[in-house]
């Protein structure tokens, strides 16, 4: 059976590791894999023939490449990936994972891996309450504003009022 490419994939540019990024997300979430290593057929400006230049890999359900650059080009929170979490236990998992493998905090449910790209772990609970408007949305948000991981049952109680 052909292989077939996606008609569109997340590139992102790693300095030297984008496998072992790749690695780590198939080992952290659920429908993600690594499917591809390709090795450079010559040296180029970041690298020698034979090292890894691009990885094919998926991150929950969405494709994506690595690509091994070099250090020319840094991640920022302009790019992120957001993880949809149904509870505090796939929250904590998740957001520990990526911290706790060398990764760092930030503010409102972001944080970033060791490789420097941003994730964005979000509980559905709050993506819910800021879509329904209103008060209920102005007191969930006014919570979050305060967190780094999300805190479920602070969510729901600022939905609750």
């Amino acid at each position: 059976m052909p292989k077939t490419t996606p008609k569109n994939t997340i590139c992102v540019w790693y300095d030297k590791d984008a496998e072992a990024a790749a690695s780590f997300y198939a080992a952290t979430f659920p429908d993600s894999r690594v499917t591809a290593v390709h090795r450079a057929p010559g040296d180029y400006p970041s690298g020698k023939e034979g090292d890894v230049l691009v990885v094919e890999f998926t991150v929950a359900g969405v494709a994506c490449a690595g690509i091994n650059g070099g250090p020319l080009f840094k991640h920022s929170e302009a790019f992120s990936f957001q993880i949809a979490t149904d509870d505090q236990e796939e929250t904590d998992r998740y957001w520990n994972a990526i911290v706790g493998n060398g990764g760092q905090e930030s503010a409102c449910g972001w944080c970033k891996d060791k490789w420097g790209v941003s994730w964005q772990i979000t509980p559905r609970v709050l993506t819910e309450a800021i879509a329904a408007g209103g008060a209920e949305a102005k007191r969930a948000f006014a919570a979050m504003m305060d967190m780094k991981k999300i805190d479920v049952a602070a969510i729901e109680a600022a939905r609750r009022g």
